[in-house]
C-alpha cells in the first residue's frame, strides 16, 4: 500500500482535489482519499476531449501496443494490487491475483489482437458509377468511428475486471475513445494502483496525457457531472438498479441525449426440467447452492431463483440445496453498503407470508450468510417483491403446478442477463416450447451448468433486456463490447488523402 497516494489522474498529472474521505477496508486501516467533484471531472473531460484530437486517429496497431502496455503494467503489480484488493474487499488472494487479475489482463489483451483484425470496423464500399442511368451512383466508403470521451463506473463486486481497466475501459480505449473513470469508493486504493498503470503505459507508448482520466469521490457529484457534462459522449455503468437508473434518466433528460450502457441487475432464473429433477434433482440442488454462494453471492450472473415443476425428485433437490448452504460459514461482503442492502433484501423476501424460509440469512455489518427459501408458483406470480435481484447468496425456489404455470412464469420474467435450463436429453421436448420466450428475456441461454463465470470471447453476451441492462443491443463482456462506442460514418467522393488510413485503398 506505500505506492497509494489518494489522488486523482487528470490530464497526465496526479492531482489532489476536494475534501477527503476515509475508506472503509475489510481488514486493515482506512485509507485518505481526496473526493473529486464537478471540477475535477471537467479537468478530466477537457483533457479527453483534447486527447480525442489525436488518439481518435491513432493506427490500431499503436492502440493495440497501447492496450498490450497497459496488461504488462497491470501484471508487474501483481503482489501489490492483490494485497489492497484483499483487504479493501474481502475476496481471497486466489480470486484477485489467480483469476480477476489475469481476467483483466487478457481481455485488455483480447481488444489489443481484436482491433489489429480489423473486422469490427465493418468497412463497406461502393464503387462510383458516373455512367448509371438514370442518374449516376457517386463513391460511398463507411466504417465505424469513435464516439469520443467515455464515462465509467467501476463496479464493487470486480475491483479488477469492470473497474479501472476492466472491459468498459478496455473496449473504449480499443474503439479510439479516452475515457474518465469514476473510481469506486469501495476500493479506492485497488484502483488507483491499476490507475497508476495506465499511466505508466501512458508514458510508455507516447499517448497523449488525457486518453485516461482517474477521479476518486464518493458523492453523487461526480457521477453525475460525468454522465451530464456535454463533452461526455458515452457511458458505461455497472452497479444497483436505483443508482444506475438515476444516472440512465440524466443520460437521456441531457440537451443532446448519449448512450448510457448500464447493467443493472437480474435474478438469472434457473428453469429444472422433470426428468434432470428426478434422475438428479440431489446432485444439482446442491450444484446450484454452490453457484449461489460463490463470491458470497455478488455476481451479477448469481442464479438467484430455481422454477422446478414439483413432482419426484423436487424434495431432493431442495434437500441438497439445503444441506450444502447450511455448511456455508458467514464471509465479508464488499461494503457494509451491499451488507446492508443484502440484509434489507432478504428480509423482505422472508416478509411476504406465503414464503417458506428453510435457510434465514443472519449477517452483522459486513458479513452474509445463505438464505433459502421456497414459494409455489401462483404465490410468485401473484407477487412482484419476489422478482426482485436480492445482491448476495439467497435463493429462491419456485415450484410450480405443471409445466402450464412453468410457462406462465418463464412469460412474466423481466429482462435478465442469463437464464439457465437444467435438462437431461430427454427433456427436449419440454424445452422447446419455452425457448421463443427465453430468448426475448435474456442475453444469454445457457444448458446445464450454472451462469456464474463469463467466458470472455468473441461470441459472449453480457447483457440482455431492461431492467438487466439499459440496452438489449449491447455486451459488457467480449469483443462485441467495442461496438458500443462507435458510429458509423458515410464519406462520400472523399478524396483518398482526407480518408481515414483504414479506409484507403
Amino acid at each position: 500500500m506505500t505506492n497509494f497516494t489518494g489522488r486523482h489522474f487528470i490530464n497526465g498529472s496526479w492531482t489532489e482535489g476536494g475534501e477527503t474521505f476515509q475508506s472503509d477496508p475489510v481488514t486493515g486501516d482506512p485509507l485518505t482519499v481526496h473526493c473529486g467533484g464537478k471540477a475535477e471531472i471537467d479537468a478530466a473531460m477537457k483533457a479527453a476531449e483534447t486527447a480525442f484530437e489525436t488518439y481518435g486517429w491513432t493506427s490500431r496497431e499503436d492502440r493495440a501496443l497501447f492496450l498490450e502496455a497497459i496488461a504488462e503494467e497491470i501484471e508487474a503489480r501483481v503482489d501489490e494490487i492483490t494485497e489492497i484488493g484483499m483487504a479493501e474487499t474481502g475476496l481471497p488472494e486466489p480470486r484477485l491475483k489467480s483469476v480477476e487479475l489475469p481476467r483483466t489482463a487478457n481481455q485488455i489483451r483480447l481488444f489489443a489482437n481484436h482491433i489489429r483484425k480489423g473486422d469490427y470496423l465493418d468497412r463497406r464500399h461502393d464503387e462510383a458509377l458516373p455512367d448509371r442511368k438514370p442518374m449516376p451512383r457517386p463513391d460511398l466508403r463507411m466504417m465505424q468511428r469513435p464516439l469520443g470521451p467515455v464515462g465509467v463506473f467501476g463496479a464493487s463486486n470486480f475491483p479488477l475486471a469492470f473497474s479501472t481497466a476492466g472491459g468498459d475501459t478496455a473496449s473504449a480505449l480499443a474503439a479510439g475513445c479516452p475515457v474518465v473513470y469514476k473510481g469506486h469508493p469501495g476500493h479506492p486504493g485497488t484502483g488507483e494502483l491499476v490507475a497508476q498503470a495506465i499511466a505508466a503505459a501512458i508514458e510508455k507508448t507516447g499517448m497523449p496525457k488525457g486518453v485516461f482520466g482517474f477521479v476518486q469521490s464518493n458523492t453523487k457529484e461526480a457521477g453525475e457531472a460525468l454522465v451530464t457534462h456535454p463533452l461526455t459522449r458515452a457511458v458505461g455503468f455497472t452497479g444497483s438498479f436505483g443508482g444506475g437508473k438515476a444516472l440512465f434518466d440524466l443520460a437521456m433528460s441531457r440537451d443532446e441525449p448519449i448512450p448510457f450502457f448500464g447493467e443493472l441487475g437480474s435474478i438469472n432464473p434457473v428453469f429444472l426440467f422433470n426428468d434432470a429433477r428426478t434422475s438428479r434433482g440431489a446432485e444439482i440442488g446442491s450444484a446450484w447452492a454452490s453457484s449461489l454462494t460463490m463470491g458470497v453471492g455478488q455476481f451479477c450472473t448469481n442464479p438467484g431463483v430455481v422454477v422446478i415443476e414439483d413432482g419426484e425428485g423436487a424434495e431432493a433437490f431442495i434437500e441438497a440445496a439445503r444441506k450444502t448452504l447450511e455448511d456455508v460459514a458467514a464471509q465479508p461482503m464488499l461494503t457494509g453498503g451491499v451488507a446492508e442492502a443484502y440484509r434489507r433484501g432478504v428480509e423482505k423476501v422472508a416478509g411476504v407470508g406465503s414464503v417458506k424460509a428453510h435457510i434465514q440469512s443472519s449477517c452483522d455489518a459486513r458479513h452474509g450468510t445463505p438464505a433459502l427459501f421456497e414459494v409455489t408458483g401462483a404465490e410468485w406470480l401473484g407477487t412482484s417483491d419476489l422478482a426482485q435481484e436480492v445482491f448476495g447468496p439467497a435463493g429462491i425456489v419456485v415450484r410450480a403446478a405443471d409445466a402450464s404455470e412453468v410457462r406462465e412464469i418463464a412469460q412474466a420474467l423481466h429482462g435478465q442477463l442469463t437464464v439457465t435450463l437444467q435438462m437431461d436429453d430427454s427433456d427436449a421436448d419440454a424445452a422447446q416450447p419455452l425457448l421463443p420466450i427465453l430468448e426475448r428475456k435474456a442475453g444469454r441461454i445457457l444448458v446445464n451448468g450454472f451462469p456464474t463465470g463469463v467466458e470472455v470471447a468473441d461470441a459472449m453476451v453480457h447483457g440482455g433486456p431492461y431492467p438487466a441492462t439499459t440496452n438489449f443491443g449491447a455486451t459488457s463482456v467480449g469483443t462485441l463490447a467495442i461496438r458500443r462506442f462507435l458510429r458509423p460514418v458515410c464519406y462520400q467522393n472523399m478524396p483518398t488523402a482526407l480518408l481515414p488510413e483504414d479506409l484507403r485503398g
